[in-house]
């Protein structure tokens, strides 16, 4: 019988197992090493008290074609459609009243939406050292707000930082363009879409209540039943020499920290961002220059949580301050940049940002709600936050501590706290280190900030990889199409892309086919 093609997947994610089903379905011998002792990368469940929450993931965003809700659907994952409504605590502290919080809500999305416009239309033309913030201060600026509210609205764009882990600041607004798969529009992909079909038409982003965990049992299938899978075995070096001249195509050698040399006919990377940037010495001969500079030039974000849960979510008592606002307490609540005497009392540095995004997980359904309080921190705050737990044992005392005055001075703040009510004490915190993670690239997933010059281009230069050359191909979130980078529908999509190439470069059935193909399930 004629040999099957033998293919390496380097990495146990999301990219790298969905490859591997299409490859495996079209009738490539497959094998995948995972750096961890576990598959699904930055996809991952940790319990808090008796909660499972996702470390990782937590949102589906992106388009209505969108294949992770199908899996979603497929695996009776359950997703929540919030109608976005939030309560904003002002820099003092007090809750800023339904009118103005809802007219510089307006203006910030707004804004937000005109910057994505303003980018595709004048990309070219735009500085790259400019910022989103400053396309914030020059539209707040033509408005006829009065100071306080300017003041309220450039406070609260900053939360902005939230989607993308780093300050808006650092954004660039020359490829802010880049940044649409959070807002939720366009895709160059099509799959019949049922019962949350209607749901997406009316919102770009839906909770994973029920966490990621039965959509990467899904995706992970095929890989677990037919590939060969090498887990805690890291790759240390990838020798592929350049083919144009050789005939027959020369093996590509994989080398590990095992020490183990194996063979294949090609080699797909899905290795995130940030790992890239730091093991580049590992390919041999060198990377091209220009895909050296891409992996180089496209920045990487800081995204962190801090869970806390508590017995009961007092929260939401029927007697809450905020029945104006909503019948109960609403799902999100933003903490402005607190005034500097707030700060100096607590752990935090002055010299640090402060806003904070929290989610309430006691607004879920009633199957899955829970008395926990979700923080998105990014950035230097997130930097700062995961270097002083770094050497603390999770749960211990000096970790509760530290998180602890990390989050009272927000939750506190929310109605009907009360320092002599046990039901305000937590139980149990819970905070993602993904900085601290060399598998994670130390930190989250790509983004494009300022300074970047051809940030479009790098995108593609690393999606072409070195495939044709080498037989070295790269995928994740960071290869993807433009409407799904720094996602996980992005990096499902990059899976397909790259796995259709392999595909056709080695004459498989595939021919570069892409879609969700699931029914196997």
């Amino acid at each position: 019988m004629e040999r099957k093609p033998h293919v390496a997947v380097i990495g146990a994610g999301l990219a790298g197992l969905r490859c591997a089903d299409l490859l495996i379905q079209n009738g490539a011998r497959v094998t995948i090493f995972e750096a961890r002792d576990r598959m699904g990368g930055r996809i991952v469940q940790e319990k808090i008290g008796e909660h499972l929450v996702d470390l990782g993931a937590n949102w589906i965003h992106c388009t209505r074609t969108n294949p992770i809700i199908e899996l979603a659907e497929l695996t009776k994952t359950h997703l929540e459609d919030w109608d976005g409504v939030q309560a904003t605590l002002g820099p003092d502290g007090k809750l800023i009243d339904e009118q103005m919080d809802e007219k510089v809500s307006k203006f910030v999305w707004g804004t937000i939406n005109d910057a994505f416009a303003y980018s595709e239309n004048h990309g070219d033309s735009i500085s790259s050292e400019r910022s989103l913030l400053d396309y914030f201060c020059e539209k707040v600026e033509q408005t006829s707000f009065t100071a306080a509210e300017k003041a309220l609205c450039l406070e609260s764009c900053k939360l902005w930082g939230t989607y993308m882990g780093e300050p808006v600041w650092r954004q660039s607004l020359k490829f802010f363009k880049l940044e649409q798969c959070i807002d939720g529009s366009k895709s160059s992909y099509t799959l019949p879409l049922k019962g949350w079909a209607d749901m997406f038409t009316r919102t770009a982003n839906l909770f994973v209540t029920a966490t990621f965990k039965a959509i990467l049992d899904a995706v992970a299938r095929t890989a677990r039943q037919h590939a060969d899978i090498h887990l805690s075995e890291p790759v240390t070096r990838i020798d592929a020499q350049p083919r144009q001249s050789l005939t027959p195509r020369s093996p590509i050698a994989v080398t590990t920290s095992a020490n183990k040399t194996y063979t294949f006919d090609e080699v797909i990377v899905t290795s995130p961002l940030g790992w890239l940037k730091r093991n580049k010495s590992m390919f041999s001969p060198a990377l091209t220059p220009r895909l050296s500079a891409a992996i180089d030039n496209i920045s990487y974000g800081r995204l962190e949580k801090v869970y806390v849960t508590f017995p009961r979510a007092w929260w939401h008592s029927e007697t809450t301050n905020f029945q104006a606002i909503a019948s109960s307490y609403p799902p999100f609540t933003q903490f402005l940049e607190p005034d500097p005497q707030d700060i100096s009392s607590t752990v935090r540095p002055a010299n640090i940002p402060w806003n904070q995004e929290c989610l309430s997980l006691a607004a879920l359904g009633k199957d899955f709600a829970h008395p926990t309080l979700l923080f998105y921190t990014y950035g230097d705050c997130g930097s700062y936050i995961v270097s002083q737990i770094k050497d603390l044992p999770k749960h211990s005392q000096q970790y509760n501590a530290f998180l602890d005055a990390f989050v009272r001075p927000f939750y506190s703040l929310l109605p009907e706290f009360s320092a002599s009510n046990s039901d305000c004490v937590p139980t149990a915190f819970l905070a993602t280190e993904w900085q601290n993670d060399p598998w994670a690239g130390n930190g989250s997933y790509c983004n494009f900030q300022v300074g970047v010059q051809e940030a479009d281009k790098d995108i593609e230069v690393m999606r072409e990889g070195m495939g044709k050359e080498r037989g070295v191909w790269f995928a994740g979130e960071h290869t993807s199409p433009f409407e799904g980078l720094g996602t996980t529908t992005g990096a499902y999509w990059s899976g397909d892309r790259v796995a259709g190439q392999v595909c056709e470069a080695l004459g498989l059935s595939g021919k570069g086919q892409v879609g969700p193909r699931v029914s196997h399930l």
